[in-house]
């Protein structure tokens, strides 16, 4: 359980601690945040095929390629769903702002809700992948997660500054997407503890809404500013970092 919950706070903290380093260098363009996204993309990419869909159909059995293409479907409906539901978060923020950034600060916190609604799953993969009992695989999972929160904290700090929301309040924002993720590690531990018989089709449903996350959240972002062959090399590195960390773990 002591690893678990290092690991939550460990992915968690990632995001902070991209946050801060967001903080030290506001002025981002946009090419870069669509390369450091568009990498963190393929990390995540790479970690959700190898880390959670694969072993998901060698722990299914003799049904275990229906049980992940259904886990696979029904995250990503859920994450479609809950994308429909979300509220805008002005009210959160409570910033008296001039009204020709009213547009801009709805669509940064419109992105900023997406990064935090996949955080979730994202913490969820995490702690799912520990039912299988292999540590290393866990890990593997947790890192890759990590590894990308931290350019998806710096990415999210310059736009809120400049669309007039507070130091304080854009780094308690930023502080509260990465506890979604520890919240989502733990859940996704204990409900896999409860219940290990749903391990194959749990593991099939984080990778689906990773999967989902990616085409309909991540790829899209990079590839609006005019920055996609860039963008799609950066997913390519990050792909390759992360068999490149599984070969080396296995």
């Amino acid at each position: 359980m002591e690893i678990v919950l290092l690991t939550a706070l460990g992915v968690g903290g990632a995001t902070i601690i991209g946050a801060l380093i967001g903080f030290a260098f506001k002025n981002l363009s946009h090419k870069f945040s669509d390369i450091v996204l568009s990498f963190a993309a393929g990390v995540m990419l790479c970690a959700a095929v190898l880390g959670l869909i694969v072993p998901s159909l060698e722990y299914g059995g003799k049904y275990g390629i229906i049980i992940t293409i259904a886990g696979i479907f029904v995250g990503a409906i859920c994450l479609n769903l809950i994308d429909k539901l979300v509220p805008h978060l002005h009210k959160m923020v409570g910033e008296d702002i001039e009204p020709h950034k009213s547009t801009n600060l709805s669509k940064v916190l419109l992105f900023v809700t997406a990064i935090a609604i996949h955080n979730l799953p994202e913490g969820i993969a995490a702690g799912v992948s520990f039912g299988t009992g292999n540590s290393s695989q866990a890990l593997f999972i947790a890192g890759g997660i990590a590894l990308q929160n931290i350019p998806e904290g710096m990415v999210i700090i310059a736009p809120m500054l400049s669309a007039g929301v507070s130091k304080k309040k854009t780094l308690v924002i930023a502080s509260i997407t990465g506890l979604i993720e520890v919240v989502g590690t733990l859940i996704g531990y204990f409900a896999v503890s409860i219940a290990s018989a749903i391990l194959p089709f749990a593991l099939a449903f984080a990778g689906g809404t990773m999967l989902y996350v990616i085409s309909d959240e991540m790829i899209p972002e990079t590839h609006a500013h005019g920055s996609e062959r860039g963008a799609t090399y950066a997913l390519l590195v990050g792909f390759c970092l992360m068999l490149v960390c599984d070969a080396l773990l296995g």
